[in-house]
């Protein structure tokens, strides 16, 4: 999964379904246009904060994975494997 750049990232997670479009124009908020009248329009700080909560937790999860990664490395150096060991198993 690639990280959240536009607001359609945010957009497509609030709900289900074709609901929102930006006419083939370029996807900025001024462009936005809702296709479902049972949703409502987000305002534009929404938009911002909803992709900028995306991009974090994007960029912690890549963090996560290097941190337990390398953990688990240690664990198994600490139980007695070499380094070429470890990489040979499990490619870490």
């Amino acid at each position: 999964m690639a990280r959240p750049k536009g607001i359609q990232d945010y957009l497509m997670r609030l709900h289900t379904g074709q609901w929102f479009g930006f006419n083939n124009q370029e996807h900025t908020y001024e462009n936005l246009v809702i296709l479902d009248d049972t949703k409502t329009k987000p305002t534009e700080q929404e938009c911002i904060d909803g992709l900028a909560q995306l991009q974090a937790d994007y960029d912690q999860a890549i963090i996560d994975r290097e941190n337990n990664k390398a953990s688990a490395k240690q664990k198994l150096q600490d139980l007695g494997l070499t380094v070429d060991e470890i990489k040979e198993a499990f490619g870490i």
